[in-house]
């Protein structure tokens, strides 16, 4: 026999629940209502993301499947872990892995301090003009393509009318064939990739240096701490938060290395340090047709770069108290 107690305080439990619900959704209603041209803005970026960048998710089973154009994703015969497996036993494997953790280990290494460098200096800086001059000048090639950016850098190493080699005519020494010598090739990435980035990532530091309180500042001064002191107790400290997220999302995206950039840069004579995973997938992929060999090599990559960025957020966390989440 059911227990009148029991029931009575199911009873008030639904009806504590059903009106908590319709809290939440009026409040939510409210919300939306409230900041409505907000919302508009963000919708086109939400359709982006929905169509272009999850909707494409599906096509992931190709990597476990024998993709035949004819018969469809659906159509096409299930395979399992073969094309992971040939890869990973491929002697390709290796060298790609390398060369990719190369290329991303020096490119945040060497490029990650210097838009947090050129930040401080900039906000140092007292004369005006000479501040907008060079925020300017290291903006600018955020406004130009991979490309541009890439055909410029093979104009300036040229060995017969490129500006570096006549310098080193110039001064005596005999011209650099640079873009053929694979010893040559990581410099000549990542010192192109800083110069392309480091005046955009810099509006950042700028940004979180903008919101610093100003009488933290005129304090340190009143207790006679000198520039260089301030810059070290205070500026730094303030900008750590920025750059440990920063650092996290560089750290994600280190081995996620774009194809256009290797592709223009590297020759032949240089695929030895140059090839990553990302020109073997367009290899494989759109030149040779091999679409679940390629697509495996793809997942391959998204899964460590997913590693390597849950890895950084948690060292984050457990040693600053502070991640992406």
């Amino acid at each position: 026999m059911p227990n009148p107690n029991t029931e009575k305080i199911l009873t008030v439990n639904k009806t504590t629940l059903s009106s908590r619900i319709s809290a939440s959704l009026m409040g939510t209603l409210k919300h939306i209502k409230r900041d409505r041209q907000l919302l508009l803005l963000f919708l086109p970026c939400l359709v982006f993301y929905i169509i272009f960048r999850y909707g494409p998710l599906y096509g992931l089973i190709i990597a476990f499947k024998d993709y035949n154009v004819f018969e469809g994703i659906m159509g096409s015969k299930w395979v399992g872990l073969k094309h992971f497996i040939k890869f990973f036993s491929s002697n390709d494997f290796v060298l790609l892995f390398k060369n990719t953790l190369a290329l991303g280990f020096f490119t945040l290494i060497f490029g990650f301090p210097v838009p947090i460098l050129l930040a401080i200096s900039l906000n140092e800086l007292r004369v005006k003009w000479l501040k907008k001059s060079i925020q300017t000048l290291t903006y600018l090639p955020a406004f130009l393509s991979v490309v541009i950016i890439c055909s410029m850098v093979i104009d300036f190493l040229s060995p017969s009318t490129g500006l570096i080699n006549k310098l080193i005519a110039a001064l005596g020494f005999e011209k650099i064939y640079f873009l053929i010598m694979p010893e040559w090739f990581r410099t000549i990435y990542v010192s192109s990739d800083i110069w392309a980035t480091m005046g955009y990532e810099a509006i950042i530091y700028l940004a979180a240096i903008a919101g610093i309180n100003p009488t933290l500042y005129e304090a340190a001064r009143v207790d006679g701490c000198s520039r260089l002191k301030s810059l070290w107790h205070i500026t730094i400290p303030s900008l750590m938060p920025t750059i440990l997220v920063m650092f996290i999302l560089k750290t994600g995206s280190m081995i996620r290395i774009g194809y256009e950039k290797v592709l223009l840069l590297y020759t032949p004579t240089t695929y030895e340090v140059a090839d990553v995973f990302s020109t073997y997938v367009y290899r494989k992929g759109l030149i040779e047709s091999n679409y679940s060999y390629a697509a495996a090599v793809g997942m391959f990559e998204a899964l460590v770069a997913m590693t390597m960025l849950l890895t950084a957020n948690f060292i984050s966390r457990k040693a600053g108290g502070k991640g992406l989440w």
